[in-house]
């Protein structure tokens, strides 16, 4: 089935001089317009495109990639506003529209805004709308504790940072779990920390409790081993180093490399730290 604002293979019918019809299934011949098409294709091969309509309406097709497409969410700029929207750069030459409709908050020009990419079955146009709640699951999650998750990082708030968890949920990472700058838009892993009573989600950056330690420390070893045995690294390194070299904030850091000790794997020195019998 070929999906309008999507990737689509799709097979080479025949060559015109404004460029290759393809074969677009249910919806009819589809039209890639000759800037797009190399000299190596001949009907009969299958190539990837990305399906949508022109500025007259029309399906059309391009070998160009958005920067979202249909169903994803993304971090969109602003590049104009006009009497029907606000039209978003998409890394495409045609910019997606934002109806004043599907507008959470009036948009400025020069402003980025987290929307939501959505196909109008009616006319089968792509457009956005940053009014996310409404593309979300409202029922009850079924996320374990420490269950490793896909985050997308959408806005900051005077608890934490709010995120989008597999691209289904709201989730909340709180100031003291991130301990590095979150930017809208950013993908990140995370981890589920806890279902709260009334449904919220906690969200953690770091796996959860001693295996979380548990992995770090193997990791701290394996470098220490790529580096010849020794490391210079020591706990008067700041956070941003620490986080910078292992991904994670100090006092994990600090954790792994006490539980390191213990087990008389690790020794420590003025300018650094070492294997054991090093």
């Amino acid at each position: 089935m070929v999906e309008i604002g999507k990737i689509n293979s799709l097979e080479i019918l025949r060559s015109t001089e404004f460029g290759l019809f393809l074969d677009g299934e249910e919806l009819g011949d589809i039209l890639l317009p000759k800037r797009y098409v190399s000299k190596n294709w001949s009907p009969g091969d299958t190539v990837e495109v990305f399906i949508m309509l022109d500025s007259e309406d029309r399906l059309t097709a391009t070998t160009q990639k958005p920067l979202a497409m249909v169903d994803e969410f993304a971090h969109l700029r602003v590049v104009a506003c006009t009497g029907i929207g606000a039209f978003l750069d998409w890394g495409l030459p045609k910019d997606l529209l934002v109806p004043f409709r599907e507008q959470k908050i009036k948009m400025g020009e020069g402003q980025s805004y987290m929307v939501r990419i959505y196909l109008d079955r009616a006319s089968n146009r792509i457009a956005a709308s940053s009014k996310l709640d409404k593309f979300l699951d409202q029922t009850e999650a079924q996320f374990e504790p420490n269950e490793k998750v896909d985050l997308l990082i959408c806005a900051r708030t005077d608890l934490g940072y709010k995120a989008i968890i597999n691209g289904t949920h709201w989730g909340m990472i709180f100031h003291n779990e991130a301990f590095q700058p979150l930017e809208r838009g950013r993908r990140i892993d995370g981890f589920i920390k806890q279902i709260r009573p009334d449904g919220k989600i906690d969200l953690a950056l770091q796996k959860p409790g001693y295996e979380k330690v548990t992995d770090l420390t193997e990791i701290i070893l394996n470098h220490i081993k790529a580096q010849g045995g020794f490391m210079p690294v020591t706990d008067k390194n700041s956070p941003e180093e620490i986080l910078a070299l292992f991904g994670v904030s100090k006092k994990t850091y600090k954790k792994a490399i006490g539980a390191l000790y213990k087990k008389r794997l690790i020794e420590f020195s003025d300018n650094g730290t070492k294997l054991a019998g090093k």
